[in-house]
C-alpha cells in the first residue's frame, strides 16, 4: 500500500496564525493591564496601612 505524497505528517508550509501588529496590539495591552493591577494592589496596600494607622475612634 503506497501513501499519497504531502497527505500525512507536518510537510505541509506552515501558516501565519496572527499578524505581528495584532500580536504587538495584544503584548501592549496585556502590559497595560498588568500595570495597572500594579497600581491597584499598591494603592490598595497603601490605603490599608494608612487606615490602620489611624486607629478606631473610642
Amino acid at each position: 500500500m503506497m501513501r499519497a505524497s504531502g497527505t500525512a505528517g507536518f510537510q505541509s508550509p506552515s501558516a501565519t496564525v496572527a499578524s505581528s501588529r495584532l500580536t504587538h496590539a495584544v503584548a501592549a495591552s496585556l502590559a497595560v493591564a498588568a500595570l495597572s493591577l500594579c497600581l491597584i494592589v499598591t494603592l490598595t496596600v497603601l490605603s490599608t496601612k494608612a487606615t490602620m494607622a489611624m486607629g478606631l475612634p473610642v
